[in-house]
């Protein structure tokens, strides 16, 4: 699959840093991105590479297998949509992390400049640029403007 390109990679970086800034720094947990490996499930193993995560400091230390994937269940995942994604895709990512356990995933849609909020047993929810992308019962205080998530 050809790489994401350029408006994935500043929408992710975005992202991620807001996530540092505001949960890491704070003391709320940890964030990692970059395509980190996270373990959803073993026998048969189901390795994924979300784009961004976060690990509340209720689930620290964080535990990593021998090849360095996340053995930790994150509390959020972030996908951001590339051109390549399918809606079908994004869908299954989605339902495969809340099944393990993940408590909300944000995807980001670039294209549509939306961020879709995914609960567990929630309806799904899209924000879109006047909208506030929220979290606070992962992140306490964390606000972002879904406007800032693209401007790239």
């Amino acid at each position: 699959m050809p790489p994401p390109g350029d408006i994935h990679g500043a929408v992710e970086t975005i992202l991620a840093s807001e996530l540092r800034n505001q949960g890491d720094k704070r003391g709320h947990g940890k964030t990692r991105s970059g395509g980190v490996g996270v373990i959803l499930r073993k026998d048969p193993d189901r390795v994924v590479g979300p784009d961004a995560v976060f690990v509340s400091k209720s689930s620290l230390p964080i535990r990593t297998s021998k090849e360095g994937y996340l053995e930790t269940i994150p509390e959020l995942v972030v996908e951001v949509r590339s051109k390549n994604d399918t809606a079908p895709e994004i869908s299954k990512k989605v339902q495969d992390y809340m099944k393990a356990g993940v408590h909300v995933v944000w995807v980001s849609d670039p294209g549509k400049r939306t961020v879709t909020v995914y609960r567990q047993k929630e309806k799904a929810k899209v924000l879109r640029d006047n909208d506030v992308l929220t979290i606070p019962d992962i992140i306490p205080g964390f606000e972002l403007p879904v406007r800032d998530v693209f401007q790239v």
